[in-house]
């Protein structure tokens, strides 16, 4: 699995295309991780059309991650339905979290 993030820029725009499909149910949440720590919220992740089933995939990774307050199918000048937008909790809404369990 390549956790290395000095390979991958960390801009808010993932393409899945040059990874194989079993990493990308550990890097999704590890590059949203790296994301927010960088004050990125708003996330884009290309996963192509092809038959659909890779941003299927994304989705139910997505579905399951805490810090994702929503996703969607990207919009036609994003990429259309070859690639999902993400909006990721601030940072700032964790530490309310913590402080209201805690």
């Amino acid at each position: 699995m390549c956790t290395d993030f000095s390979k991958i820029p960390i801009n808010g725009i993932l393409d899945l295309h040059t990874f194989r499909p079993s990493e990308i149910k550990e890097l999704i949440p590890a590059y949203l991780d790296e994301c927010r720590q960088e004050g990125i919220f708003c996330v884009r992740i290309i996963h192509g059309k092809g038959t659909g089933a890779l941003g299927e995939k994304v989705r139910s990774i997505l579905s399951k991650i805490p810090t994702v307050i929503s996703f969607a199918v990207a919009g036609q000048n994003q990429g259309g339905w070859g690639a999902t937008i993400v909006y990721l909790a601030s940072l700032e809404n964790k530490k309310n979290e913590q402080r209201k369990s805690g």
